[in-house]
């Protein structure tokens, strides 16, 4: 098991078809000790995130759920302390938490770009702040942001630019963290998705999904199961050598 016993919280874990849930499920899989968090996080969503995942660990589980609202620098720092008086420590941070949207330049106004950026940056920040400050006192540590191929390319298959810029400030982040704590043992990497199978695809018509597979090497879209196996090679000491990388999980769709 490559993560026995280790502290990891995940954010953006409530949808069963999250990447968030996926990585959850991966990691205590590999022995971890999980707490997933989520602006929407309450008794019965965790309920049905430990049921599903007993379900496929075909075992009784301990899993740990705690609602968090990452654009509020209040609420993260409340996470972190909670989660290291249950448990003593952090070992690992995935944020997976976000959300996406489209639309021209020219229409996205003010109200839309906060949301965005509180959101999907100024959240990141938060969180990566808050658990830093435990990883500062243990020596060590290892965050893993989920940013987006919209990030690599300029706007992505399914976000607008406003999307695409906030993935972009996620990986210049993540570059930040590992030159900033490497010295102390921390370690900070990201992913980048493309089409993943989740709620994000959830209004794209089928004629254009099969488009943009057309276009995708692989010739078909990714599982979270699949974001979650890169998340778990990067939190895992396997990838101990790795710091400020950002991973490609794309099918190939953006070969560079």
């Amino acid at each position: 098991m490559l993560l026995m016993d280790k502290v990891c919280i995940i954010a953006g874990a409530a949808s069963l078809r999250s990447i968030g849930y996926a990585t959850a499920e991966l990691f205590i899989e590999h022995g971890a000790k999980v707490v997933v968090t989520d602006v929407s996080m309450n008794a019965d969503v965790l309920g049905s995130i430990k049921t599903s995942i007993e379900k496929r660990v075909q075992r009784s589980i301990s899993i740990d759920g705690m609602q968090c609202d990452i654009s509020k620098k209040e609420a993260c720092d409340a996470l972190v302390a909670e989660v290291v008086r249950l448990h003593g420590r952090i070992d690992c941070m995935v944020n997976s938490a976000g959300i996406v949207r489209s639309g021209p330049i020219l229409e996205i106004d003010e109200k839309e770009l906060n949301l965005m950026f509180d959101i999907n940056l100024k959240g990141a920040f938060f969180l990566c702040q808050s658990v830093l400050e435990v990883f500062k006192s243990q020596r060590s540590g290892n965050i893993v942001n989920v940013a987006s191929l919209a990030a690599q390319r300029g706007g992505g298959l399914v976000g607008g630019s406003h999307y695409a810029a906030s993935k972009g400030g996620m990986l210049s982040l993540t570059r930040s963290i590992a030159r900033e704590f490497g010295a102390l043992g921390v370690r900070a990497n990201a992913i980048c998705p493309a089409m993943i199978d989740t709620p994000m695809l959830d209004g794209i018509s089928e004629e254009r999904l099969q488009s943009i597979v057309e276009g995708i090497p692989l010739k078909r879209i990714g599982s979270t199961r699949e974001m979650a196996g890169a998340c778990l090679y990067l939190a895992s000491d396997l990838a101990g050598f790795v710091t400020g990388a950002t991973l490609d999980v794309n099918g190939g769709t953006h070969i560079h």
